[in-house]
């Protein structure tokens, strides 16, 4: 099942081309931020969910209806560093997801399909990082890696946004509108394996990015049962679950795809012209 938010919050089934309006089947809080998916996704948890139909809902064209992000304020998002061999060679770096361990997004960085990702500075790189995402299904807390699938509500695309300056990742990562999300999320029983499965990102036009899950360094088991490990997963958390080589430089005007197998293909664009120097930036003390 493709599970999709439309139209300022509606909840759809998302079926080729048309889209279900399943909104009311869910029993929600208007005043949460953190969507109808979210909240469908936590009463699952409990098995006090219902089972979605599509068969009672207005179903409309895909194409006239506006997808948002699918989670607009997941509780925690979790970043995996280095978690491609290739990627590893690419930044000549030392260490991998292994040394590292993971770190934390701000969920206030979220933004959806065709939207923008906003450059904050004018004279420091920012790059594109297309990824598999991991959506908690059931709280985790220190599951194995056989165990973890059974704790997995199902898979997104994700673009992990990232300044190349000097703060810490979670700083560089987490400035609004660096976690575009979607265009939906499928659900864990379409994916019969995770880590194989094809990922390639493009900007401008040109492929950047092409690989295949099963190059992970930690794969979707592991990460997940890693990742509990260090903290407890609730529904409707996302890992993203790390980038492979090709990560590069985007500019005003550019539109950046992700797509992956069985997932689906998330398009956000670039809008540079609110960007600042770098020096500029407050707290920044010249020598």
């Amino acid at each position: 099942m493709r599970l999709a938010l439309f139209d300022k919050g509606r909840l759809g089934i998302v079926d080729g081309d048309t889209i279900t309006d399943v909104t009311d089947q869910v029993t929600r809080s208007s005043a949460s931020p953190a969507g109808v998916l979210q909240q469908y996704i936590e009463t699952l948890s409990d098995a006090s969910g219902p089972v979605l139909d599509p068969a009672v809902g207005r179903r409309v064209a895909l194409a006239d209806v506006q997808l948002e992000a699918p989670l607009p304020r997941p509780g925690k998002i979790i970043g995996a560093p280095v978690n491609y061999l290739d990627h590893k060679a690419e930044m000549d770096y030392p260490t991998s997801i292994a040394d590292l361990g993971v770190f934390l997004k701000a969920n206030s960085s979220v933004i959806g399909p065709d939207q923008d990702v906003v450059l904050p500075y004018s004279d420091i790189r920012t790059d594109q990082e297309g990824e598999l995402a991991v959506v908690i299904g059931r709280t985790a807390s220190h599951v194995s890696a056989d165990e973890a699938l059974d704790h997995v509500f199902g898979y997104t695309c994700l673009l992990d946004i990232t300044v190349r300056s000097g703060e810490d990742r979670s700083t560089r990562k987490s400035f609004d509108t660096f976690t575009p999300i979607g265009p939906w999320i499928v659900t864990a029983d379409e994916i019969a394996d995770p880590d194989r499965l094809d990922l390639r990102c493009d900007v401008a036009g040109e492929t950047r990015q092409n690989t295949n899950t099963e190059y992970l360094i930690f794969g979707v088991r592991e990460l997940v049962a890693y990742a509990s490990s260090v903290m407890t997963l609730y529904p409707g958390d996302v890992i993203a679950t790390g980038t492979p080589a090709g990560v590069g430089p985007i500019s005003d005007g550019d539109r950046v795809v992700v797509e992956i197998e069985k997932i689906g293909r998330l398009e956000v664009g670039v809008d540079g012209s609110r960007a600042t120097p770098y020096a500029s930036r407050p707290g920044h003390r010249r020598s």
